[in-house]
């Protein structure tokens, strides 16, 4: 909880620095964007350590095949980067490079996750006979 605030108030004040710089430098207002951006994932991410592992027990526990956790934690990466270069675009000022790295990002997930797609549909045709 202490690290929600810490993080919440490094939000905060990188906004409110990278408000006021961008009226002066406001090519230094966007690498205090992006810092604070990269330094708030990176708290999120140690906070999401412990949570990772229990997903991986409870998958571990209910049989499922290791190479469908696999492409699950891979498309939550996936989707997690392509948010995050995704507004950094639109940080900048470029919201149509952001809309298309966003595309990317969905395309990629898609690609990704066909094995459960094809799987899916061989159990529903098994089902179906």
């Amino acid at each position: 909880m202490d690290n929600l605030f810490s993080l919440v108030g490094l939000g905060i004040v990188a906004a409110v620095v990278a408000v006021v710089m961008r009226q002066h430098r406001p090519e230094f207002a966007l690498i205090v964007s992006i810092a604070a951006g990269a330094l708030i994932l990176g708290g999120v991410l140690v906070a999401m350590l412990p949570v990772l592992s229990q997903i991986q027990a409870i998958f571990g526990s209910a049989t499922v095949p290791q190479q469908y956790v696999q492409i699950l934690f891979r498309a939550l990466g996936l989707c997690f980067i392509t948010q995050i270069a995704c507004d950094a675009c639109k940080d900048a000022g470029e919201g149509a490079i952001g809309a298309k790295v966003e595309l990317a990002g969905k395309i990629s997930v898609l690609v990704l996750s066909l094995p459960l797609f094809v799987h899916v549909l061989d159990i529903v045709r098994v089902l179906l006979r």
